[in-house]
């Protein structure tokens, strides 16, 4: 591989890193939206944040060449780029496990949420039953006659 491919793959690996950050940070702007019940807004989020996920999968399709050749076998400017380029690929790995975390964070935020709509919705219902229950049932001594009683 000669210097021109691993500056090539150093450019994606900074491409991809700034990517995670701009979804992690969006990650945790999610979360505090989910947490505010901001609904309308984390909706606008998640559309914008999808681009970023299509604009990382490309940036992935790119490094699939990378992939299957020999890290010793790369030929780069200087040791320090190598160097450079190495650390960003493990800070990728972080963020990636972050974002993951941050993920799995609001979906149980979300599910949270989830139940305790249903359970005020189940409680308003049972309510509206009860209520119409009440009003359909006719009570006698108020407004009706009762013509079947002996005294």
């Amino acid at each position: 591989m000669t210097a021109p491919d691993t500056d090539r793959l150093a450019e994606l690996i900074r491409c991809k890193w700034s990517c995670l950050v701009q979804i992690r940070d969006m990650g945790s702007r999610q979360l505090e939206l989910i947490q505010t019940g901001a609904m309308s807004e984390l909706l606008d989020l998640l559309a914008t944040k999808q681009h970023m996920l299509v604009q990382l999968q490309q940036i992935e399709r790119q490094l699939d060449p990378f992939r299957g050749e020999a890290a010793d076998k790369r030929r780069w400017r200087s040791v320090q780029q190598r160097q450079e380029c190495a650390a960003q690929c493990a800070a990728c790995e972080s963020l990636l496990a972050e974002i993951m975390a941050m993920e799995k964070q609001s979906e149980q935020e979300l599910i949270r949420r989830r139940d305790e709509a249903a359970a005020r919705l189940e409680g308003m219902h049972a309510r509206s039953q009860a209520r119409g229950a009440y009003l359909a049932e006719p009570r006698i001594g108020v407004g009706q006659l009762d013509l079947v009683s002996d005294t």
